[in-house]
Parts: C-alpha cells; sequence; structure tokens
C-alpha cells in the first residue's frame, strides 16, 4: 500500500478505518492489502477460502486483485454471500455472473461455489451451502455496506446478530431493492426479485480476516451510522466494531459525513 494515498485512519471500538482520497486509490490499495494476506495464509495452511461481495463497489478491488501476481489461486476456495431466488443462473443480474466476470474467470480458483438462487429446493440449497461453510472455515470475507446499511442480504429487518442460521432465505427491504436500481443491475424496482439467499451476519463474521470496501457518496450515511450509531441490527454493518481483524476501507465520497 502506497501510504502516500492513504488521507486517514481512524479506530471505532476494534474497527479500523482507512480514508483515501480516491475511489481508485481505495481498491486498489486493498487489493494489494488482500493480495499479500492470500499469499501469507497460503505460505502456513494448504488451502485459503474466501468468500466475496457482488456489487459495483468491489470493482476496483477486485480488479487489483486479479492482477496481483503469485498468488496460488489454485490453493483457493471461493464462495460469495448472497444470491437472488428465482432468477436463472444465466441472468445478467445474479451475483455468480458478476463474480465469474469479475474475479473467477480471471483467476480460476482451485474451487469454487456458487449459491444457486434458482434450485428446485431453496431450503436444501441454503442447508447444502451452510454445509460447504462448516466444512470449509472462512479465512477471508471481502464484503460491502449497504445504503440501508445491510450486510450481504440481512437488511435491518432480517438481521439477526445471533442467527442460528449460516444460510437464510430473506425478504428484501424496499431500501435494498433501490439500491440495486441505482447500481444499475435493474432498471425498475419492480424487477428486484423480492426474496434472497444469503450469509447470516455470524456466518460473515466467522472470517478470520473481514475486508470491507464502500466508496461512494450514496454509502455515506450507513457509514456514519455504523461508526457513531449504536452497534445495532438497525444497522446490520455496526457490529463489524466488534469484529477484531476487520478493516473498514473508505474514499472522501463515503467518508463525508464522518
Amino acid at each position: 500500500m502506497n501510504s502516500n494515498q492513504l488521507e486517514q485512519e481512524m479506530i471505532f471500538d476494534h474497527l479500523k478505518v482507512n480514508i483515501y482520497k480516491q475511489r481508485t486509490a481505495m481498491g486498489t490499495a486493498v487489493g494489494k492489502v488482500v493480495a499479500n494476506r492470500l499469499k501469507d495464509l497460503l505460505q502456513q495452511q494448504k488451502t485459503v477460502t474466501m468468500i466475496f461481495a457482488a456489487a459495483p463497489s468491489q470493482n476496483e478491488f477486485l480488479a487489483t486483485l486479479a492482477s496481483e501476481p503469485g498468488i496460488d489461486w489454485k490453493r483457493v476456495i471461493a464462495l460469495h454471500m448472497d444470491e437472488y431466488i428465482g432468477l436463472p443462473e444465466s441472468s445478467p443480474q445474479c451475483f455468480r455472473k458478476y463474480l465469474e466476470d469479475h474475479i473467477i474467470n480471471l483467476v480460476n480458483p482451485g474451487e469454487v461455489h456458487f449459491l444457486n438462487g434458482d434450485a428446485p429446493s431453496i431450503a436444501d440449497e441454503c442447508q447444502r451451502y451452510g454445509n460447504l461453510l462448516v466444512e470449509h472455515p472462512v479465512d477471508i470475507v471481502c464484503c460491502g455496506i449497504g445504503e440501508n446499511g445491510h450486510l450481504a442480504f440481512n437488511d435491518p429487518p432480517v438481521a439477526d446478530f445471533l442467527d442460528q442460521k449460516i444460510v437464510k432465505v430473506v425478504e428484501l427491504e424496499e431500501k435494498c431493492k433501490q439500491q440495486q436500481v441505482n447500481d444499475g443491475c435493474f432498471s425498475s424496482v419492480a424487477q428486484v426479485p423480492m426474496q434472497a439467499m444469503t450469509l447470516t451476519i455470524p456466518a460473515l463474521l466467522s472470517g478470520r480476516y473481514i475486508y470491507c470496501i464502500v466508496p461512494g457518496t450514496a454509502k455515506a450515511e450507513a457509514v456514519r451510522t455504523s461508526l457513531y450509531g449504536p452497534v445495532s441490527t438497525t444497522c446490520p454493518a455496526s457490529i463489524l466494531r466488534r469484529h477484531f481483524r476487520t478493516t473498514l476501507y473508505l474514499d472522501q465520497d463515503s467518508a463525508s459525513l464522518l
């Protein structure tokens, strides 16, 4: 990481916050940090399990990570954190498609496991994916924060910091669906699926290292609430302040209300 690009560092409880002047500098910095963490872990263990988020906020980070040399991707197990229910796997809005285009097909990890939102039994699919996470304890989580403060699809009405499930079905909040339109994934809220599967908050927090990448003015209010508000499911991302190995990466826009 080029320290000259790092504008400010802050600490909120256990959460480290790095603020960059530009989005591209932020994405490049976190991409190199995650690449170095991957290399370090691969020197210590046979495989590394990673969870990826699928959203435009991850674009610069994933581009940097995919281009970093010296990573033995054949020993990486890749999973993702959420998926719409009812969309065919070939749909361009599927998170699987995003990750294939932005990281998976560029680096070809040794194992890739996707949630299937078009599975015949969604309950069985949640169980299958939950079993994968039990079999492969998570080393690295790369995530974002939603405009409503969600982590994955754990919107405020359904987020549970003590969730007994690993993967569950959720109803998407209106603000969450509007974000999908704002991101250019759908042309109207009516087109956004009503339900999704998501890794729960405890499943995400099981990761040994969490890197949260949050650029843009649309996320500024959620960032401020996450850092200065109570640790509460009214802003699910606030729970990141309780994880000992989490770094939140912001650009000047997303940090504008701090």
